[in-house]
């Protein structure tokens, strides 16, 4: 693989005869690719080339086997990661590394999820990618409404900086997307420098970082290779010199719920992607979401949604569920869910309040893994806010396993 960027923000890639058009990403997930071009907008033209670097791999990981060629020298620091998480030969290698900036920036993307994490660091500038129209592809998915959620950043009253990006659209396929989920930090990494940016902040909670996420393992993880600090992901931007930072990594997307909503940031919450005055209600996410926070709320479901609706059928059928806690906890509190579309789910679980009291703990190992500049604070926050796990609790956190149905 050969990078080159254009200016601050335009990049290129040429693939070598070894590198495969459908590649997978690092959850296993299978990518075809559809363009080897992209740029990356609102970003300086004097990054460090370690942070040129990890931008770029962001994009073009997926498709790389032996040996990637960057335009500009990288430090030896940098290559090592590249070649222990990859295998891949990674040069020219011939810059000091860079030194890691003092502040910890918010990747925030108006979700639950992401409004709780940025809810923990009130100080923390914003860094929100927003998906603009490429010039050469076609757009196939005109529902996403990136106008919507940058407008509702913008409402935040946070240091905010936009990042606009066409690199979604180096996807054929499955659809446009991310080639590897880290490619949502491209900007914020040329950023890093001008930010003075040591530590990214992301809404991952504990369902993606410790329960295996829903695309790829249905078990505890403490090795996930994405998001696991001494994974090859979090080596590489640690390289960098800006590591990759979990607030809400220990908790359950039912406690980020509850954040989010006794947050300042209330107002500004968006998870759909598809709405414009406020969620579609008839998507997949609306409709998880929904039974989340009806949970929370301790209030019956809201939805317009019915059995013959395809992101229904699902849960019509045997588990294993993407977000499977979360099932289980909406399952055993959202009143009259025996009477909703969730309720042949029941069949397939003996829950309770009891049972699934755990997801409203923080699991302790998450806050250990933060890094010690920013570490005290979200602990406080925590102690605070949320409670940490007992004994028991973060047995069944490290007992979670594939296919789990209590």
């Amino acid at each position: 693989m050969r990078v080159t960027w254009t200016g601050a923000a335009h990049l290129s890639f040429r693939l070598d005869p070894e590198d495969e058009i459908t590649g997978r990403a690092s959850d296993e997930y299978p990518i075809k690719l559809a363009i080897n071009s992209c740029s990356i907008r609102g970003v300086p033209e004097d990054a460090h080339p370690d942070l040129y670097a990890v931008a770029a791999w962001t994009v073009v990981a997926p498709w790389t086997r032996r040996r990637v060629t960057f335009d500009r020298a990288i430090s030896a620091e940098l290559a090592e990661a590249l070649h222990a998480g990859w295998g891949v030969e990674a040069g020219p290698v011939g810059a000091e590394r860079r030194r890691p900036g003092s502040r910890l920036a918010i990747s925030y993307s108006g979700g639950a999820d992401s409004v709780a994490a940025a809810t923990m660091y009130p100080e923390a500038p914003f860094v929100h990618f927003r998906r603009v129209a490429h010039p050469r592809v076609p757009n196939r998915w005109p529902h996403y409404r990136s106008d919507v959620l940058a407008k509702l950043a913008a409402q935040t009253g946070r240091e905010l900086t936009v990042v606009e990006s066409d690199l979604e659209y180096t996807l054929a396929e499955p659809r446009p997307g991310y080639p590897e989920h880290h490619a949502v930090a491209a900007g914020a990494l040329l950023l890093a420098d001008a930010l003075d940016i040591g530590g990214l902040g992301f809404g991952y909670e504990m369902g993606s970082r410790w329960l295996g996420g829903g695309r790829y393992l249905w078990r505890y993880t403490p090795d996930n290779p994405m998001w696991a600090p001494h994974g090859r992901w979090g080596r590489l931007f640690a390289a960098a010199g800006v590591h990759i930072v979990l607030p809400v990594g220990g908790v359950s997307e039912a406690t980020t719920m509850r954040l989010a909503l006794g947050s300042p940031l209330r107002e500004q919450v968006r998870w759909c992607l598809r709405g414009v005055d406020g969620p579609c209600r008839n998507c997949g996410k609306c409709l998880y979401k929904e039974l989340i926070q009806a949970a929370v709320e301790r209030r019956p479901l809201n939805t317009p949604m019915k059995p013959e609706h395809p992101a229904v059928k699902k849960y019509l059928k045997k588990p294993p569920y993407g977000g499977q806690e979360m099932i289980q906890y909406g399952l055993a509190r959202v009143p009259g869910i025996e009477n909703t579309v969730f309720a042949p789910a029941l069949d397939y679980f003996d829950v309770s309040e009891e049972t699934t009291r755990w997801l409203d703990h923080c699991y302790p190992p998450a806050l250990e893994e933060i890094p010690e500049p920013w570490r005290a604070q979200a602990a406080a926050f925590i102690e605070a806010n949320v409670g940490l796990m007992t004994e028991s609790e973060v047995r069944q956190v490290e007992t979670w396993g594939s296919g789990a149905t209590a």
